[in-house]
């Protein structure tokens, strides 16, 4: 459908909109019908959780996971192998995002495990796939994670693996370097990994060969593939440390190994008490089985058998003849957005669907302390996390969006005494949970030592965990939302830290969403709710860069090569997520007049599917970046839901 906005100056008011009554009547048609489609989604307990869609990596791993553990399901590994193909660029290679190029790592997994299938090297898959390989620099390039799991089948030689000795548990949290300076998800992988590292766990029978795929297989010699520039000190300093470590590894007699590994079976078993797995996401949990197969845990042990099932749990079916594998599940994430979008059309319908998840979500409430006690001592437990059970690390940016929701529900000064008494709790933690710098991280508190970006086991891209833009907007529209002004100095230190962030073009950097679409639309929506003038050259600066990046569709899309790549930010096919993000963004610069807002609309409600859903296929949610990235399947329904109710708002208040 065509939308008719048009603009006129009105006395007293910069601009006043006409909007066509059949345009608030679209609107409506197609917030009802999302709004349903929600609402039917819903689980009888009272949560939503859509797919999380990940690359091949996540199938290639489990194939190599069951041959490790000699727990191999020849039906499933079909159903693996056959995403695995599916998913193979024409070329060959495979990516680690929808429309990306092959990535060296992807591609060396999917061919491991191809061949641990069976696959004969005389495959024209392998074939094509090997030149792919040689092409991207063989396994010299691979980060040291896929080096690890490759020496545990014989295929890389440990003597090329970065050590990571079990002893650096007993680093002390006042020393430079020690477990919690690493971020959250780094820490739950590397704990584990270390006591791989030490015991070196497999089955006899699972055993690979891999000459083939290096660029000058006389030397097999390893490659420095840490992403971060710079540092040249630290770089050297971790590889002398490397090479001691190396000659304590060779020494008959190492006093502390025993109990260091004592120590990391004890931090691990500590952080499985009711959780789905050893912090809840794909790596970690992995790395927890070979770990305590490591430690002397064997098939029919309970605890074994139990994180054996939390990793089939992820299994997703895929078409007919397929088998996916989710990095985790989404449930607390889905449901406060959902909650909040449905919560903002304030239609009746919606209460009963809105309560049950309420009391679902308040029966989710962290109230234990966690890691992030180390860095945070005087805090309160208080918080969520993203998933269903992960106990030990609630998360910052949920925690928001879950306050967020339970505050469209019942708004503060209403509130039942159990939604008071939880919303004060995770507030608190929140405030407490501020970094130095005026921002807020994901899981922990001032979580930057920079050195440790250049660790060898940093080539994963995500050692640390950073203040970043879209949850401080996310934080500063929360504390808005519930009355704490302007002057308080939470607000002040966040809205300094955005504004010292803001890219000479207008945009933000998106950490958590793809990329600079997502950052600018929360960073523009957090200033406006805490008052700056949304006038200033700065914003309509954020405003018309936006506009710039619009689709001839109408619609706007960004890939994920944006973060190789700055130059494409804000560039890439339309979806409605994204779309909605720019929509949101530009009503926040009170840009609703513009040509541009008019046809973003058009592509939301042209788009629409009859059951009120739209199509989408890319890629725009982000784990770490230029490493791991993800489709949430939801994205595509709560935030065009999100976005057309508040244009509905918007164009009300503001018609003329």
């Amino acid at each position: 459908m065509s939308v008719d906005i048009s603009a006129r100056p009105l006395k007293g008011s910069p601009v006043s909109v006409s909007v066509s009554p059949s345009v608030l009547e679209a609107l409506e048609s197609a917030i009802g019908k999302t709004s349903a489609l929600l609402c039917r989604q819903q689980d009888p307990d009272g949560f939503w959780v859509g797919e999380l869609q990940a690359d091949t990596t996540l199938e290639s791993d489990t194939i190599k996971l069951r041959h490790l553990l000699d727990r191999v399901d020849r039906r499933k590994q079909e159903k693996l192998v056959w995403t695995i193909l599916k998913n193979e660029l024409p070329d060959g290679g495979w990516p680690i995002y929808a429309g990306g190029p092959p990535e060296i790592n992807a591609t060396v997994k999917a061919y491991a495990a191809l061949k641990l299938a069976g696959t004969p090297d005389d495959d024209p898959v392998l074939k094509r796939n090997r030149q792919v390989i040689l092409r991207l620099g063989g396994l010299e390039r691979i980060n040291s994670f896929e080096k690890t799991y490759l020496a545990l089948l014989g295929a890389y030689p440990w003597s090329q693996v970065p050590v990571l000795p079990p002893e650096l548990i007993f680093l002390p949290s006042w020393f430079y370097f020690n477990i919690y300076e690493v971020s959250y998800w780094s820490r739950t992988i590397l704990i584990p990994l270390a006591v791989m590292h030490a015991t070196k766990p497999c089955s006899p029978s699972a055993r690979l060969c891999l000459d083939e795929l290096w660029v000058n297989p006389r030397l097999k010699r390893a490659t420095i593939t840490n992403f971060q520039k710079g540092g040249a000190f630290w770089r050297v300093f971790f590889l002398f440390a490397n090479r001691i470590l190396r000659i304590h590894e060779s020494l008959p007699f190492k006093p502390l190994r025993a109990k260091a590994l004592r120590a990391c079976d004890r931090w691990i078993n500590e952080r499985l008490v009711e959780t789905d797995g050893l912090g809840a996401i794909f790596p970690a949990m992995m790395n927890a089985i070979f770990a305590l197969k490591g430690l002397g845990y064997r098939d029919g042990d309970p605890l074994y058998e139990k994180q054996i099932k939390e990793m089939e749990r992820l299994e997703v079916p895929d078409e007919e003849l397929g088998l996916k594998i989710q990095p985790c599940f989404s449930p607390v994430w889905d449901t406060a957005l959902a909650m909040y979008a449905l919560g903002r059309t304030k239609a009746a319908s919606v209460a009963g669907p809105l309560r049950r998840a309420v009391d679902w979500l308040l029966a989710r409430e962290i109230r234990q302390w966690g890691d992030w006690v180390v860095k945070n001592p005087r805090a309160k437990p208080g918080g969520w996390a993203f998933e269903f059970k992960n106990p030990f690390y609630p998360d910052v940016d949920d925690t928001a969006q879950v306050l967020l929701g339970l505050h469209e529900v019942y708004p503060v000064g209403r509130q039942p005494q159990d939604v008071r008494g939880a919303f004060e709790r995770g507030l608190e933690w929140i405030l407490s949970m501020q970094n130095r710098d005026g921002g807020w991280s994901s899981f922990d508190k001032n979580n930057n030592c920079l050195p440790l970006t250049h660790f060898p086991f940093a080539d994963h891209n995500a050692m640390l965990d950073p203040s970043a833009c879209d949850i401080t907007g996310r934080i500063l529209e929360l504390l808005s939302a519930i009355g704490v002004p302007k002057t308080h100095p939470a607000v002040q230190r966040a809205r300094a830290f955005l504004l010292e962030r803001q890219e000479v073009d207008g945009s933000w950097f998106g950490r958590w969403g793809v990329n600079y679409i997502y950052g600018t639309w929360l960073a523009l929506r957090g200033l406006r709710a805490v008052g700056e003038p949304m006038d200033s050259f700065r914003y309509q600066r954020a405003g018309r860069w936006l506009i710039s990046r619009q689709n001839p569709d109408g619609g706007w899309g960004e890939s994920c090569r944006s973060y190789d790549d700055p130059g494409v930010k804000g560039q890439g096919p339309s979806t409605p997520s994204q779309t909605s993000w720019a929509l949101m963004a530009l009503m926040s610069c009170g840009l609703v007049a513009e040509p541009s807002f008019q046809r973003g609309l058009e592509y939301l409600l042209n788009h629409q599917k009859p059951d009120g859903d739209w199509q989408e296929e890319w890629f725009t949610g982000t784990g770490f970046p230029r490493v791991f990235y993800l489709r949430y399947h939801m994205y595509r329904i709560y935030f065009p839901l999100l976005a057309l109710t508040e244009a509905r708002d918007i164009l009300k208040r503001t018609e003329g």
